[in-house]
């Protein structure tokens, strides 16, 4: 494989490699829609993406609750707001802002919503992000939130992976594409510039310059009244950031704190969140902690910092947010939550977030740092519904929005296991299904970049296949970050292979446990995950009945000149090393499938528009199993970007073949 024969499948949008892209969808639709079942299975997932009685969910922003919105009659989405008041009622009055299904239809555009960027402390305008098809790159445009128009003077910028933020009024902080070497090798900004309202983004003028092989270049302001700061940082690797102050003059001073670290400035304080050893003064600090000192302090030489958070075997720091006055700390112990309340000063007080229910997974989704203690709190598990509270720090909470069931989990059971890996490290799993497993079972997982799988309620998962007997399993393998960085950074790299076998070893535990047999035993991932099945496939295939790979990296030893692959290359290896490639090598899939081995029915999907996992990925492994005639089958979406579809008909689609392919595979008797 060395001599790659099927390169000409990276030509994303080429006429010979779309071509064999059809005739492949052709057949896999074919195959997979001829079925009643699959029809059911898309009607029962567009019914639970498109349902009216679904939660809003909002984001504060000055007096107004913002909510994007997407059902049947508004594929491509309305972005819209209320009053707290108004929304807690069961009907809210919504004002409409932007109708994207209008926009893309007058000006003949695909339009896909990335997000809009709201000026601070006077919330009357943000720039809209919109990309082509659901792609990463996208056009921005300045929207003007009291006359609900697009500024016809706004700033504005063309199709590309831009960094774009606030400083006042006029002028933004921009990185995009400026023409001929603006971009690093990973196809993100290199140049950070101060662009004025009025003037053409030419006259920009430029504020950090990063290197080639950097991953990025951003500059962003803090608009805090009182606390105004312009910050700069160079992201070295996917891991690894230099921080600076900007200063008014253009001078830059360095953050100076390990550069695998993560900073949060807000009013007074720095925090700073480890991500190894820091040995500073005295003190040693582990890899996990969250610790703070004044800004001035620190900047004044102070190194004395107050460990907010330390971690320990079982407990590990998700995330924190601020409200005006308190930072919330978001914990997991064995993968289940917790929330505490520190109230900053010289001794940081700490209590437990009152009010929140001890079941399932409890999230803050937004609080309101600038005016007050307001957070919003959701709380949902595998068999819980979500439902969406209010509380201001100090105060009880208030139910907002109840999700109703979209399937009956009567009967059904939670349970969490732990298997052991091939080096002995415990790997914790969820299974959710009855308590005495007849039907097939799907595993799932990640494995990698520090993010964590956590319970949450899919009302796809439920109907398409809990509500059809079948058993789900989640599995918290090392690579994420359920156990802090140390749970990460074991396995990047040259390490990368304990990652299977741990999610190897969750298989066999799940086979040893009763809950299902070698057959009946069905695997899904995307992305990331999408690479961890198809290692599955390769090294492990007699211990799954099917395969599911979804925008998936597969050929290891080029993802680094695909798209934005470079940009990972701290978490898997730089492939023009020599010893890296060895080791990418030993489990790339696309170098590992072999002519004499047998493997499970696999499905393979991807997305023509993804512009961060090329789609080429998939391509080749599809048609190297073509070759050997082993059992393959692929769908690649023209439209949808990372995340595979564009709208909710199109996910509906994505997820209807996942499930039939699975229930044809692997189902017997009921659940056929």
């Amino acid at each position: 494989m060395e001599n790659d024969p099927y390169l000409w499948l990276e030509d994303v949008t080429g006429e010979d490699a779309l071509d064999w892209v059809r005739s492949r969808n052709d057949e896999a639709l074919a195959e997979l829609t001829a079925s009643t079942r699959f029809g059911e299975l898309r009607d029962d997932s567009r019914a639970v993406l498109d349902a009216d009685d679904r939660i809003p969910y909002v984001a504060r922003r000055g007096e107004y609750l913002y909510n994007f919105w997407q059902d049947a009659a508004h594929p491509r989405g309305l972005w819209r707001r209320t009053t707290l008041e108004s929304y807690r009622t069961p009907e809210p009055d919504w004002q409409l802002l932007i109708d994207v299904d209008g926009l893309a239809a007058a000006e003949g555009e695909n339009w896909v919503w990335q997000g809009p960027k709201v000026l601070r402390p006077g919330y009357d305008r943000c720039l809209v992000q919109l990309s082509r098809g659901g792609a990463d790159a996208t056009v921005v445009r300045e929207f003007d939130l009291e006359s609900l128009t697009f500024a016809d003077d706004g700033f504005a910028l063309e199709e590309a992976k831009s960094r774009v933020g606030w400083i006042d009024a006029d002028h933004v902080f921009v990185g995009t594409d400026f023409g001929d070497g603006s971009l690093t090798t990973s196809g993100y900004p290199r140049l950070a510039k101060r662009w004025r309202r009025g003037t053409p983004l030419s006259e920009a003028t430029t504020v950090f310059e990063g290197k080639p092989d950097d991953v990025a270049v951003v500059a962003y302001h803090d608009p805090t009244p009182g606390y105004e700061r312009d910050f700069v940082a160079r992201a070295v690797d996917f891991y690894r950031t230099e921080h600076y102050l900007l200063g008014p003059g253009g001078e830059l001073t360095r953050i100076d704190v390990p550069d695998d670290a993560e900073i949060d400035v807000e009013r007074e304080w720095l925090l700073v969140q480890t991500r190894s050893d820091w040995t500073i003064g005295d003190a040693t600090h582990p890899a996990g902690a969250l610790l703070a000192i004044r800004f001035a302090d620190f900047f004044a030489g102070s190194r004395e910092f107050t460990v907010l958070f330390e971690p320990d075997e079982h407990t590990s720091l998700s995330y924190h947010a601020w409200t005006r006055n308190h930072l919330i700390l978001a914990t997991l112990t064995d993968v289940k939550s917790r929330l505490d309340v520190l109230t900053p000063g010289e001794g940081w007080r700490r209590q437990p977030l009152a009010g929140v229910p001890d079941v399932g997974t409890a999230d803050i989704r937004g609080t309101d740092p600038d005016h007050s203690d307001e957070f919003l709190l959701d709380v949902s598990g595998f068999t819980q519904p979500a439902t969406l509270h209010r509380g201001v720090i100090g105060g009880e909470l208030e139910t907002l929005k109840r999700a109703p069931a979209r399937f009956d989990a009567d009967g059904l059971t939670v349970a969490q296991h732990f298997a052991t890996s091939d080096d002995g490290t415990r790997i914790p799993y969820f299974v959710v299904g009855p308590p005495e497993p007849d039907g097939p079972a799907l595993l799932t997982g990640y494995g990698g970049f520090e993010i964590s799988l956590t319970p949450s309620y899919s009302g796809i998962v439920g109907r398409s296949w809990l509500a059809r007997g079948g058993t789900y399993v989640v599995a918290n393998i090392r690579g994420g970050g359920e156990y802090g960085p140390h749970w990460h950074q074991s396995v990047q790299k040259r390490n990368r292979l304990r990652v299977y076998e741990d999610f190897a070893a969750v298989a066999r535990d799940l086979v040893e446990r009763g809950i299902t047999t070698a057959d009946r035993l069905g695997v899904e991932g995307g992305s990331n995950g999408g690479l961890l099945t198809g290692v599955m496939l390769t090294r492990y295939p007699e211990l799954f009945g099917a395969v599911v790979s979804s925008v998936p990296l597969l050929d290891m030893l080029r993802y680094h000149l695909l798209l934005a692959g470079a940009s990972w290359m701290a978490e898997y290896g730089d492939p023009d090393d020599a010893d890296d490639r060895a080791y990418l090598r030993k489990y790339s899939p696309y170098h590992n499938v072999a002519p004499d081995r047998t493997y499970p029915p696999t499905l393979l999907m991807t997305s023509t528009r993804d512009d961060r996992v090329h789609p080429g990925h998939a391509r080749k492994m599809v048609a190297r199993m073509r070759e050997l005639d082993l059992d393959v089958r692929y769908y690649e979406n023209i439209e949808g970007g990372h995340g595979g579809a564009a709208d909710n008909e199109q996910r509906a689609v994505k997820w209807a073949l996942v499930f039939e392919f699975l229930l044809q595979r692997l189902a017997r008797g009921k659940c056929d």
